[in-house]
């Protein structure tokens, strides 16, 4: 992969053993089929198995190799923002390291295993996103870690991560996109010390209230600060944005409120889906940019689940899932190649295209594709050492031993 050669040759920390393992690893990840780990690896590349551990546990700038990938493939001239999304993996065995009990997606449900913290950047114009760092939370309560560690939580490892990849990010970046998970006060005010605007998804009954519009009455004390609770239900108070086209059935309404548990202004949109006239459902979408207007943050909001689909693409294609190591160095290398696997495949689809507008994305597509010009390059390397060999009209079973197919 000529992108891979042309970003390790401006790493100047990068020697050439390890520029050549990693080009040959991201090849291999492409065009394999089936579960990876160092045992599988090895079998169709020229490394072996110690080869393979031990270059795994060495140290690599990985959010550097991302942000330079991530550079190439942006537009410009697309509207841009960031991203933070956690995922699970399902892991067992009591050495492995960040091995805890994590949401595995599913409400109010905990899986042993372990989490992984997703910072991306998100194209909004052509609905992409590229990986720009990842970080594995610390140990549960099972291993034994000092009080002060055990005193933190999930949002305090995201809010680290964020504040540790901030100046990777391009410089036009001021939205950032999170889930509801972290729509919590403390990763607000981090979010703002860092310049940037959430925006989030709330509950429906989140304690918000109007602002006083009114002003100072001509009395003793002070000027009432609220005007009555929200109610999404209740839109009369709200501005209505109307639908987001002329065939949506997705009303839009907006105000700027006070909620109390979050202690700052946020911008609330609640979207009313009303494809079933019987039973609307409703959504609250905020952020904490008051002049952002509510079909935007609507639209944008929609583009944040383009990195959800990172880790989704990677754990069945690039084996994100199908780690077996124990140790950090090890695991951490494993997730970084896996999505940043993903990342060259994705670039790749993006040099290709001609307009600016989003195009489906199909990383079993591009397996394919890499899994058959591995395969014509066996059969013209076997070819041109031995004429014969394509006289005798190879199976299946031949191929495969010939690495062209993998298990």
């Amino acid at each position: 992969m000529t992108i891979v050669q042309d970003i390790l040759q401006r790493m100047p920390a990068v020697g050439q053993p390890q520029a050549k393992f990693l080009d040959t690893v991201f090849a291999t990840l492409l065009a394999l089929r089936g579960r990876v780990n160092f045992r599988t690896l090895r079998r169709y590349c020229d490394y072996g198995e110690r080869t393979m551990a031990r270059q795994f546990r060495r140290c690599f700038d990985w959010p550097d190799f991302q942000q330079r990938v991530s550079t190439v493939a942006r537009d410009p001239r697309s509207a841009v923002l960031s991203a933070q999304d956690a995922s699970f993996l399902p892991q067992s065995g009591k050495p492995t390291f960040g091995l805890g009990h994590f949401c595995n997606g599913c409400p109010s449900r905990a899986e042993r295993g372990l989490a992984l913290s997703t910072l991306a950047v998100v194209e909004v114009t052509r609905r992409c996103a590229c990986t720009l760092a990842v970080a594995q939370p610390p140990p549960g309560d099972d291993e034994p870690v000092s009080q002060p560690a055990k005193a933190e939580t999930s949002v305090d490892v995201y809010r680290q991560h964020l504040r540790a990849q901030r100046h990777r990010w391009p410089p036009q970046v001021t939205s950032h996109g999170v889930d509801g998970y972290c729509a919590k006060t403390k990763s607000l005010a981090e979010a703002g010390r860092l310049d940037l605007h959430p925006m989030t998804k709330l509950r429906c009954d989140a304690d918000g209230r109007f602002l006083s519009p009114s002003p100072h009455p001509k009395r003793r004390g002070a000027r009432r600060q609220d005007a009555g609770k929200v109610n999404v239900h209740d839109r009369r108070r709200c501005a209505s944005l109307g639908t987001m086209t002329a065939a949506d059935q997705r009303h839009l309404s907006t105000a700027v409120v006070w909620p109390v548990t979050r202690k700052r202004k946020l911008r609330l949109v609640v979207v009313v889906n009303r494809n079933t006239p019987a039973k609307p459902r409703s959504s609250v979408l905020a952020s904490t940019a008051l002049a952002l207007d509510g079909r935007k943050l609507v639209e944008w909001y929609g583009a944040r689940f383009q990195s959800e689909l990172l880790c989704r693409d990677s754990k069945p294609c690039t084996g994100l899932r199908d780690c077996q190591a124990r140790a950090e160095a090890a695991l951490a290398c494993h997730c970084n190649a896996a999505l940043a696997t993903l990342n060259l495949a994705r670039t790749a689809q993006l040099l290709e295209q001609t307009g600016a507008w989003p195009q489906v994305f199909s990383m079993a597509s591009w397996k394919q594709r890499s899994l058959n010009e591995r395969l014509l390059a066996v059969c013209i390397e076997k070819l041109a050492l031995e004429p014969r060999w394509v006289k005798k009209h190879p199976s299946y079973d031949e191929l495969r031993s010939y690495g062209a197919i993998a298990a």
